[in-house]
């Protein structure tokens, strides 16, 4: 399922949940194993553990930050870099080529930095969690479709969600309490309610991200 509007609108398909741009596990990975930065992966199995040792660093990196600036794409790009710097050399670099879901490239930096404002700007001086909810749920939402990174956007959209939620001092989403980059009911069910949010209704979103 693919929305588009403007030559220049982002544009959504159901992506992978680990961030690729196609369907779950079928990275692009080894279609481009020259910008693999450890040299003893062979398999995909390799690399799915090693990212996810990367990213546990990452996380262990951000619950060490008092007040991080989450809405900056200083940020962004820290964050993404500190998930997959081990991993892969483009680690952190916004992507150089259009994909089957986001904007085009060269529109990545102006509509991150709409994204982020707006959000700011939706947060600013309120507490209510209810609203905090249906805002970092709707900027999870937009950040996927943007899609700024050549790889690893999902899963960068979810950490950098909960960081935001940490931020203000409430409760991280449970993302469906499941595993959403191997395949199964709960995948599925997140990709479905990214794709109602892109129609504009982020009620199933929401419930998933809360259950």
């Amino acid at each position: 399922m693919c929305f588009e509007g403007s030559k220049d609108a982002c544009k959504h398909v159901a992506p992978s949940p680990s961030g690729s741009s196609g369907r779950a596990g079928n990275h692009q990975k080894f279609g481009n194993s020259t910008q693999i930065i450890p040299g003893q992966i062979t398999t995909q199995a390799d690399l799915n553990e090693w990212e996810q040792t990367n990213i546990l660093q990452a996380q262990r990196w951000l619950d060490r930050q008092r007040k991080p600036a989450v809405l900056t794409e200083e940020f962004c790009r820290d964050l993404h870099r500190r998930m997959f710097n081990r991993t892969w050399n483009w680690a952190g670099q916004f992507r150089q080529s259009d994909k089957n879901i986001g904007c085009a490239w060269t529109q990545v930096p102006m509509r991150l930095g709409q994204l982020l404002d707006n959000t700011a700007y939706q947060l600013a001086d309120n507490d209510n969690v209810v609203m905090l909810d249906e805002v970092a749920a709707r900027f999870h939402h937009q950040l996927v479709l943007v899609h700024p990174f050549p790889n690893g956007n999902g899963r960068h959209s979810r950490l950098t969600t909960d960081a935001l939620h940490r931020l203000r001092g409430k409760t991280s989403f449970s993302w469906g309490s499941h595993n959403l980059v191997a395949p199964g009911e709960s995948q599925q069910q997140y990709i479905e309610a990214l794709r109602t949010a892109d129609v504009g209704d982020v009620g199933p979103l929401l419930q998933f991200v809360r259950n």
